[in-house]
């Protein structure tokens, strides 16, 4: 198999130097037109290939962003990824993926994996159960920016995209009471993901903005199993002040809510009602899907994330990202 032709080859051939044929392939200025066309000609006769490597080498990029997701499989994450791509495929660079399972140390080991193969930059979405940052702090002494979205690390200088989830958490919570619901219980994330702490948050505000009391045994957490929502339920649903309605962490808390709920007798929107967040084409084609849903954008959080990284990349100088879009409750039963 004949070896790919070179930049030398052209310039040998045509009797001139390596830079002029670099520089004519390149359409510089410095080029006459007459050169540029010999050039251009005979590469394409030759078949020639620009050398990948060695424009990295001299431009000291991959033109690669990685990406670290919880779980492909997640429709969530699957909308983010292709807002991802689609921004980053306009800019022309590749992404390099891959799914942390939500365990950190699998997440841990991506990120060793991605410095190794020197991406530009990161996009992430830490796993549910991340409780040491240190991986993420070497990446900022590596040089290489990472913007994280969605489920975001408890720390101060990084750069973010994320939705409300304070005033999302309070549209849920009014709605609910619009219903005439006054004892709401709300099934959380872990406590370690920031995430958790909004929902919280606008929980406690939407009952105090309405006079009522806040009462903490009716907030639980759940790991985000079906076996870690099941003890939420039995734990929500043995208090002396039963709800009779539910804020679940996501659609799949709430699927699995529903289903343990239903497996204990309750009738579903009569005896409880749920309301949930990510608003996933997947409930609509269950029976009891929540009644309504927080709508966290995913494919856009997705493309305003790889739209910060490139601004950081082609400015490494600019001032922290911290890009908080607007939730919306989709009510799916009036």
């Amino acid at each position: 198999m004949p070896a790919p032709p070179t930049i030398k080859e052209i310039a040998r051939r045509l009797n001139i130097s390596a830079s002029t044929v670099s520089r004519a392939l390149h359409d510089h200025p410095s080029i006459g037109l007459r050169t540029k066309m010999r050039v251009q000609q005979l590469a394409a006769e030759l078949k020639y290939e620009p050398n990948q490597t060695a424009i990295f080498f001299q431009q000291r990029k991959t033109f690669t962003i990685g990406v670290i997701l919880p779980e492909l499989s997640e429709a969530f994450f699957s909308a983010a990824i292709s807002g991802i791509e689609d921004m980053a495929g306009r800019n022309q660079y590749s992404v390099l993926m891959g799914q942390s399972h939500d365990e950190e140390e699998r997440e841990k080991q991506i990120v060793g994996t991605m410095k190794k193969h020197r991406v530009d930059g990161l996009i992430i979405s830490i796993a549910k159960n991340t409780k040491d940052y240190s991986h993420f702090v070497s990446l900022q002494q590596a040089g290489i920016p990472t913007v994280f979205f969605d489920r975001i690390p408890n720390l101060a200088d990084i750069h973010y995209v994320a939705c409300d989830m304070i005033s999302g958490t309070v549209q849920a919570v009014k709605f609910l009471l619009s219903k005439g619901h006054r004892v709401i219980g709300m099934i959380n994330g872990p406590e370690k993901l920031l995430a958790s702490r909004q929902r919280e948050e606008g929980y406690i505000k939407a009952m105090q903005k309405h006079r009522l009391k806040y009462d903490p045994t009716l907030v639980v957490s759940s790991d985000l199993t079906r076996e870690g929502t099941d003890k939420a339920m039995s734990r929500l649903l043995s208090q002396k002040r039963k709800p009779s309605a539910i804020v679940a962490f996501n659609d799949y808390v709430a699927l699995d809510a529903v289903q343990y709920a239903m497996k204990k007798k309750y009738k579903i929107n009569e005896d409880l009602t749920f309301v949930s967040y990510a608003n996933l084409p997947i409930s609509h084609y269950t029976a009891f899907p929540p009644m309504a849903s927080v709508e966290q954008f995913p494919y856009l959080q997705g493309q305003r994330a790889t739209e910060a990284l490139l601004e950081i990349l082609s400015d490494p100088s600019s001032p922290w990202k911290k890009i908080t879009l607007e939730s919306q409750l989709v009510v799916h039963m009036p």
